[in-house]
């Protein structure tokens, strides 16, 4: 009896590195905008996505903490894929999740 192996089920080396990029991409992504809706909602949005559609709001207040959320999420994701880029690349530690939203930019009410 010979035992032959299918190609449709041989997995590459190549093919188990971009799955764990993608499930280390998808785990911390899902904590970064966890983290930025929860500091939406401290001012009642339902998340960040609500709040910076109130950029030019008529009301001035919503008009402000859209803009600087705006800005905020912003800084965010830019720093966060730049040290996640490093991760990947091996010239920076993986963090832990909480260690990596810790450190991302700060967020001051207007």
């Amino acid at each position: 009896m010979t035992w032959t192996v299918s190609q449709a089920t041989i997995i590459t080396a190549e093919q188990k590195q971009a799955t764990a990029r993608a499930a280390l991409i998808n785990a911390y992504s899902a904590a970064i905008q966890a983290h930025m809706d929860a500091t939406a909602k401290e001012r009642l949005y339902d998340g960040i996505q609500t709040a910076v559609s109130y950029r030019d709001d008529p009301n001035p207040q919503f008009a402000a903490e859209a803009n600087a959320l705006f800005t905020w999420r912003s800084a965010v994701w830019t720093y966060a894929t730049t040290e996640l880029d490093a991760v990947l690349a091996g010239t920076r530690a993986q963090p832990s999740i909480e260690a990596f939203v810790a450190e991302l930019p700060g967020f001051t009410w207007p």
